[in-house]
C-alpha cells in the first residue's frame, strides 16, 4: 500500500504517439516519439512490440506516467512510461474515450 500523498506524486498525462519504430535486435521494444503538447516531445521506450505493430500506434493518444526519472534502455534515454492493462489473455493500452488534447493531466 502507498499513501495518498505518494499517489499524488505520480503525474499521468495524455500523450499522442507521433512516431513508433522497433528497436533492432529486440523482440519487445519500441521507440516511441510522444507529443505532450506545447512543444513538449519525448522519447519513450516501451516493451509493447509483441502486442502492437509500430505503424498502428502513430496518432494514438494514450496515458503515460510523465514524471519518472529517465532510464537508459539499449543506449536510448526513455522519459516516461506508457500505461496498459492485461488480464493474461488480452492486452490494452489505456486511451481516453473522448477527444482530448495532448498534455492533459489525469486527475
Amino acid at each position: 500500500m502507498i499513501s495518498i500523498d505518494d499517489f499524488k506524486k505520480i503525474e499521468i498525462k495524455i500523450g499522442e504517439i507521433m512516431s513508433a519504430e522497433r528497436i533492432p535486435e529486440t523482440d519487445k521494444l519500441l521507440k516511441l516519439g510522444v507529443n505532450f503538447g506545447e512543444a513538449e516531445q519525448r522519447l519513450i521506450i516501451s516493451g509493447i512490440a509483441e502486442y502492437y505493430a509500430s505503424e498502428s500506434l502513430v496518432g494514438k493518444k494514450c496515458a503515460f506516467v510523465a514524471n519518472l526519472e529517465p532510464r537508459t534502455i539499449r543506449g536510448l534515454e526513455s522519459n516516461g512510461m506508457i500505461l496498459a492493462v492485461s488480464d493474461g489473455e488480452t492486452f490494452s493500452l489505456l486511451t481516453p474515450d473522448q477527444k482530448i488534447i495532448p498534455g492533459s493531466t489525469i486527475r
